[in-house]
């Protein structure tokens, strides 16, 4: 009786043994996957919102296979020429969603519409093109201000200052060298961006086109143009 229970304990604790060591092999594998590295792709330095990617802004960098995610873009060759949609932070991985090509073109339902001086009563200073702009109807007759488009946000394809120059090309190239930190380099572009606006380029479906022209062409109303907050997407 006592040498069967001595054998049973013995098999059990073979069995937790192997089931220990088994554990820690699973432990000791997870562990060397997590260290493995792939390789992605990170701008050398901050980049703008709205910036065409060259070969020289980028590079590789190697970081661990448990941070990669599909989203993570890996081929510097895919990723020269492409538009920046948000600004890209100092050796932080390129997202595949921050960066696009020709996306300051219109869809397939919209055209690029140049609004009229006189339709116009105040722009934002600071619009660059790529950002979403909301737009409001201010009526001349007394009639009260409301905002057009159910709420929709309408991207600026392009804007110049009164000097006709692109208004998000830097005025202070020296202005970004003297900020530290991404978010300040991000207001620091902002900074750089602030003029007055002579002509402002919205891309429109034909509806919205024909209903601003309705509205002031008569020269009863006149578009305040507000910069949107939602132009500066959120941050992982």
């Amino acid at each position: 009786m006592n040498r069967r229970r001595s054998l049973l304990i013995g098999l059990v604790s073979a069995i937790m043994a192997a089931m220990l060591v088994y554990g820690v092999y699973v432990l000791q594998v997870n562990q060397v996957e997590l260290q493995q590295t792939v390789q992605v792709a990170i701008p050398k330095d901050f980049i703008r919102a709205g910036v065409l990617i060259q070969a020289d802004m980028v590079e590789l960098k190697s970081v661990q296979k448990g941070s990669y995610t599909s989203s993570m873009m890996s081929d510097l060759n895919e990723i020269v020429g492409l538009e920046t949609l948000i600004p890209l932070g100092k050796e932080e991985p390129i997202l595949k969603w921050k960066v696009n090509r020709y996306h300051l073109l219109p869809t397939e339902w919209q055209a690029t519409f140049q609004i009229p001086k006189e339709y116009v009563l105040s722009v934002s200073n600071g619009i660059r093109a790529g950002d979403r702009v909301r737009i409001y109807v201010s009526g001349s007759d007394g009639s009260s201000s409301r905002r057009l488009f159910d709420e929709k946000e309408i991207k600026v394809a392009s804007v110049k200052s009164s000097a006709n120059v692109e208004v998000d090309n830097p005025k202070n190239p020296n202005l970004l060298s003297k900020v530290e930190g991404d978010k300040e380099k991000m207001y620091a572009s902002r900074l750089e961006a602030n003029g007055a606006i002579d002509q402002i380029n919205l891309n429109l479906t034909e509806n919205e086109w024909l209903e601003i022209d309705r509205l002031c062409s008569s020269k009863k109303a006149k578009l305040v143009i507000a910069f949107s907050s939602s132009s500066i997407l959120r941050e992982d």
